[in-house]
């Protein structure tokens, strides 16, 4: 019994110790991302509460916290709760598989890319319930739009991680990273990284793709009803998911852990620093993103996910695995 509470105890600790840090950076990214918006427009950005404003976004949270929670009279109200919680816990559980370095992995599984697709998908399931509980219009198209969006770009994203695999020959995301050692597959695969790229901020509902919270015409989109710290968890569970695309862009095509070059004073800093600066360069690159694209039509949207990433990353499949065929570099893994 005591060593049952033992292992409880250590299994706890390490699940906090994985996400009371990201909760953390989830509220140092909102920062970075007003800050890049406020720069690009030449503004300063949040720059009053704390040092350089890094503690505005917690009087924001503070703020959601002490508001209070209205639900609509016509809402199904035991739906209306749940789809805060679900959106937010799914974007929290896909952290498990994520590997910091070599041996700083909450659940080093055979199967986590299968884990992290798996997952990513369900996310979409928080949104439905959040739009369709509100019992409004607005939130209701909202969320359809969402779902068909997530549903079409993950179709593309499948495939460009199976790009990846038939390289590796793993599903194991720390087998990834080690097969990156050599080259990173940015190089090799680097339409595949632009399209997954694009394809990530489709599935996250950011600009240019932030369709279903469509201010113009939607109101706040899914979020209309909300208010509050149910309001806020949507918001915490869409960054943890920015944050988590960004992670898995690392491992697939930035070598995760891995650093630019394996020389001496360069390989000194720690594994998990370069996990890190690696998600923060991916993030950046969302947070420019925002700042200059204007938003997309909900027609070419839906065109570019099926008629152009579908079909390219099919051809590139093709395309790696006969090169992979004819030069007889075909992973002997165990898939």
């Amino acid at each position: 019994m005591f060593e049952y509470v033992q292992v409880l105890g250590q299994e706890i600790y390490k699940i906090l110790f994985m996400l009371v840090p990201i909760l953390v950076s989830v509220a140092m990214i909102v920062w970075l991302d007003r800050r890049v918006w406020g720069l690009v427009q030449k503004r300063k950005g949040p720059n009053v509460v704390g040092p350089f404003g890094l503690l505005q976004t917690l009087a924001d949270a503070l703020k959601y916290i002490f508001k209070e929670i209205i639900i609509p009279a016509s809402a199904n109200k035991v739906v209306f709760i749940l789809a805060p919680i679900v959106t937010m816990t799914l974007a929290l559980v896909a952290w498990a598989v994520i590997p910091m370095s070599e041996d700083f992995v909450l659940s080093d599984i055979n199967v986590g890319v299968l884990y992290l697709f798996a997952v990513s998908s369900l996310g979409v399931y928080g949104i439905i319930m959040g739009g369709w509980a509100s019992n409004s219009k607005y939130p209701f198209l909202g969320a359809i739009r969402s779902a068909a969006q997530m549903v079409s770009y993950e179709v593309s994203i499948g495939i460009i991680i199976i790009n990846v695999l038939l390289c590796v020959g793993s599903l194991n995301l720390k087998d990834i990273v080690i097969a990156q050692k050599e080259l990173w597959y940015v190089i090799p695969l680097f339409p595949m990284f632009v399209i997954f790229f694009i394809s990530a901020l489709a599935e996250t509902n950011r600009p240019p793709f932030d369709l279903p919270e469509a201010e113009a015409e939607l109101v706040a989109g899914y979020q209309t009803e909300y208010s509050g710290m149910m309001y806020a968890m949507f918001w915490l569970g869409e960054y943890a998911n920015i944050l988590l695309m960004c992670a898995m862009g690392a491992i697939l095509f930035l070598g995760g852990w891995l650093p630019i070059i394996d020389v001496y004073p360069i390989n000194l800093i720690p594994a998990p620093i370069w996990m890190i600066l690696k998600i923060l360069f991916l993030f950046f690159l969302f947070a420019l993103i925002k700042a200059i694209v204007p938003r997309y039509r909900y027609d070419q949207l839906m065109r570019l996910g099926w008629k152009i990433f579908l079909p390219f990353s099919l051809l590139y499949l093709v395309l790696t695995a006969s090169f992979l065929f004819f030069f007889d570099k075909l992973p002997q893994g165990n898939f």
